[in-house]
């Protein structure tokens, strides 16, 4: 009898054990504490006993009509509530055993959990912060730049006292006009961002050819278009996409690759085909693009390390943004001193036959 009375003992005893290193374990594996209380309640139902065990964290939800409750603490702070059913008088030292351990694995486990939130909490704040904070600089420079020239020429003509030559209003208003098109520009970037981090920017997708939103895009540049040499395949491939958004990723590519070449280079662009792909290679000479900067150049209000870039830093980051949204990806290839290729790869149209 004793020695049947210490193997039961001990089988117990090994049972509670287990259950405390699988709670461990499935606590440390899992990030959420609440989606393994319903396990736990089941293991530790099995271990005590009891027809039926219930933890909870939120101590209102565990009500007596259930069974009896046994408050979990930890470090002398209360971290949930127990409900066991059917309870029985000679389980109480087990429950003495297992309880008070139990309380000490949700309890840091529930600290845990907390501090991740916390984490991912003070992180998205300091993300929104320098968001906050690249748009503010945005607009204070980038804004502001051509709103005095805009400011400075307008005061100019209405000015009585200055004898303007109609040469000189001309250069004037030619001046308010393309800096009123930068700010359009600039706005309608901005407008875009916000669209594509807000998830809004859903493609309206449609059978496109690739010479069309070539020409498109070309469009869009005005004069600086005749910079733009072209070569397209004899027979362009088709895209399922949308064709604004795509022609304005395209566009976005060859203004930044005008932007940092010469006025004297012209700006390549190539198309070719694979067996699942189109690729729009945009080719400039201009300085290039540095290894560490490859990535970087993508995202929102940044540029190349290099002390020539400038501009908000939103073109490249808004071709990308409408690539990825029509199925597509956006990359540069380059070597610092020695220009820049960038490259819009768009999926191939699938197209169905009839039979």
């Amino acid at each position: 009898m004793v020695v049947s009375q210490l193997a039961t003992r001990s089988r117990r005893q090994a049972r509670e054990w287990a259950l405390l290193a699988q709670v461990a374990s499935s606590l440390l594996e899992r990030a959420e504490v609440s989606s393994e209380l319903e396990r736990i309640g089941d293991d530790l139902a099995a271990a005590l006993g009891t027809e039926r065990a219930r933890v909870v964290l939120d101590p209102a939800s565990a009500t007596p009509e259930e069974g009896e409750t046994y408050p979990l603490s930890a470090g002398g702070r209360p971290v949930g509530t127990i409900v066991l059913a059917d309870v029985r008088a000679r389980g109480s030292a087990a429950r003495r055993r297992v309880l008070p351990a139990l309380a000490s694995l949700l309890g840091m486990a529930i600290d845990r959990e907390r501090l991740g939130h916390e984490a991912v909490e003070a992180e998205t704040l300091r993300r929104s912060d320098a968001m906050k904070t690249a748009i503010l600089r945005a607009v204070s420079h980038d804004l502001r730049t051509p709103l005095m020239a805009i400011l400075t020429s307008a005061s100019a003509l209405v000015r009585p006292d200055f004898a303007l030559s109609e040469e000189e209003r001309h250069e004037l208003l030619e001046t308010v006009l393309e800096e009123a098109r930068r700010l359009d520009h600039l706005v309608a970037n901005l407008l875009d961002l916000s669209r594509l981090q807000a998830g809004a920017a859903q493609p309206r997708t449609e059978l496109v050819s690739i010479d069309d939103l070539v020409v498109e895009a070309l469009d869009g540049l005005g004069d600086d278009a005749a910079r733009v040499e072209v070569s397209l395949p004899d027979d362009p491939p088709t895209v399922r996409v949308d064709g604004q958004q795509v022609q304005r990723a395209l566009a976005n590519l060859l203004e930044n690759a005008l932007k940092y070449s010469s006025s004297a280079d012209p700006v390549r662009m190539r198309v070719a085909s694979t067996s699942s792909e189109v690729m729009l290679r945009v080719i400039d000479r201009g300085p290039g693009v540095a290894a560490g900067d490859f990535e970087r150049i993508f995202a929102p209000f940044q540029r190349g390390s290099a002390p020539w870039g400038r501009g908000a830093g939103l073109g490249l980051a808004i071709a990308q943004g409408f690539a990825e949204a029509n199925g597509g990806r956006v990359w540069v290839e380059s070597h610092e001193g020695q220009g820049a290729t960038f490259v819009l790869a768009l999926p191939l149209a699938r197209m169905e036959v009839a039979t």
